[in-house]
């Protein structure tokens, strides 16, 4: 059980907003912000914890840092700017940045923040807004040992599974990991579901028996339903989907590493996208396939 900390969460989007009040929840003495003002209001209104008009603000006298907020420079506007989280924070107090970045960024902020006396891990999350919500996401941390330690019964108040998987950047790694895996489930779950339709065969039945074998995923057991009705109102977006895919993709030619499949589904994306799916399910793959 972590002891009571004072802790900061910048950025109460869908997932930072379940995620800060799960924290709340275990007992923590809570600071948020988020740069549209009145959803921290509404988050302290719901859950009682302390509001701050900036980062810098938020992070004063917080021992531990959390900071969930939309792409690379987002991150760097709420914790490198002059009014962000590194200009509030002292006594070796440790961010933990749980956006899906570059892991160029995380090596970056680690760096930063060793040469202030401060400390950082990059820590992506997996498990979408039922995770958060549920308190059950799956966290990939990059950073030192140490700090990890320090940090993960804090990140237990919304984690199911947590692991340090290297030095600053390893968890933006592995989320790129995570997300490649993803991007060629759907593809392969799309063109499943689209086949069996045009087969006439009864899809519910056939996800409930093949779902007890091989072909097991938690795409098709969280989604096969709702790619069967055609629901794409929810979810995981497109438009989130293909910010992560052009991470991996970068990293893919930084690494050398061939993403031949990857790179093709977020072309698929980039279609739905087209047809007004921006803020779509990442399963709307299957519009492409059911509608062509």
């Amino acid at each position: 059980m972590a002891s009571k900390q004072r802790v900061a969460f910048l950025g109460l989007g869908v997932m930072g907003y379940p995620m800060a009040g799960h924290l709340l929840a275990a007992g923590h003495d809570v600071t948020v912000y988020n740069r549209t003002a009145t959803k921290a209001a509404a988050w302290a209104a719901e859950h009682g914890g302390n509001v701050a008009a900036t980062p810098r603000e938020a992070a004063a006298d917080a021992a531990i840092v959390f900071a969930c907020v939309g792409n690379d420079d987002d991150v760097r506007q709420v914790v490198l700017a002059d009014d962000g989280a590194f200009a509030g924070m002292s006594g070796n107090a440790i961010l933990v940045d749980h956006t899906t970045a570059s892991a160029n960024l995380a090596r970056e902020l680690d760096a930063t923040a060793r040469g202030r006396g401060l400390r950082f891990l990059d820590a992506p999350v997996s498990g979408g807004e039922a995770g958060a919500q549920n308190g059950a996401l799956t966290v990939m941390v990059g950073g030192a040992e140490v700090d990890f330690a320090e940090a993960r019964p804090v990140i237990d108040a919304y984690a199911r599974a947590c692991e340090l998987l290297g030095p600053a950047g390893s968890g933006q790694l592995a989320k790129m990991v995570n997300q490649i895996c993803i991007a060629g489930i759907l593809q392969g779950l799309s063109e499943a579901t689209n086949f069996g339709v045009r087969a006439d065969l009864d899809m519910e039945k056939v996800f409930d028996v093949i779902s007890k074998g091989a072909a097991q995923s938690w795409q098709m057991e969280n989604r096969g339903s709702t790619m069967i009705a055609g629901e794409y109102e929810f979810g995981f977006a497109v438009d989130w989907m293909r910010k992560d895919l052009s991470i991996c993709l970068a990293e893919g030619n930084r690494n050398s590493a061939r993403l031949p499949a990857t790179a093709l589904v977020d072309q698929f994306y980039a279609h739905v996208q087209a047809r007004g799916g921006g803020r779509w399910d990442t399963s709307s793959l299957l519009h492409l396939l059911s509608n062509d």
